[in-house]
């Protein structure tokens, strides 16, 4: 029979999140169509990156219709995106190589914000996931859970985190459940190569 912690566990796999959300942003930068390789004028590449934010998280959360919540809103997010992607001014930075053509131009601002944006939905499920499982537990149930996934996964874990009985594990559990499909998912490439 298979308990709460296996399900969990099923349901993180990284193909059912972390490249299936990957899968659902590339479709988005793949249907896209790109007004040109370079985009000189600020609002129209204020236009374009709205557009595309718009539709890669409507891909990527499965919705329908509009989900515009005013252009400036909509700006404010997209800035947000390109900070994560670019760094400090990333819309700056994001324009630049809009306007030059370097660094990949366009096509390389709005790649990089499909995968900005992929890894941080795809971090928000993962941790509703995680909250949900973990909030229904007994006392018991969480106490007995790390025990049950250092079983199973303890040699997986950095030694740094599994030494002295694995007080770091036991003291944050959800977070090493949060990262556990990454873990997974780098050890399945690691075996690629």
């Amino acid at each position: 029979m298979v308990n709460k912690l296996e399900r969990l566990l099923d349901s993180l796999d990284p193909d059912r999140t972390l490249n299936e959300v990957a899968r659902r942003a590339d479709e988005a930068m793949n249907t896209f169509p790109l007004p040109s390789s370079q985009i000189a004028d600020w609002e129209a590449f204020r236009r374009c990156l709205i557009r595309f934010h718009q539709r890669v998280e409507a891909t990527i959360l499965r919705l329908r219709g509009d989900v515009s919540g005013g252009v400036d809103f909509d700006w404010g997010r997209c800035c947000q995106v390109l900070t994560r992607a670019f760094g400090v001014n990333g819309e700056k930075t994001a324009f630049e190589m809009a306007r030059t053509g370097i660094e990949g131009g366009l096509y390389a601002v709005l790649k990089k914000t499909a995968q900005t944006l992929a890894d941080s939905c795809a971090e928000n499920e993962v941790a509703a996931r995680v909250g949900h499982y973990w909030n229904v537990l007994s006392t018991d149930e969480k106490l007995a859970a790390p025990d049950e996934y250092l079983g199973r996964h303890g040699h997986l874990l950095p030694s740094e985190l599994t030494e002295g009985g694995a007080g770091r594990v036991r003291a944050d559990f959800p977070k090493v459940l949060q990262e556990h499909p990454r873990m997974i998912q780098r050890l399945r490439q690691i075996g690629r190569t």
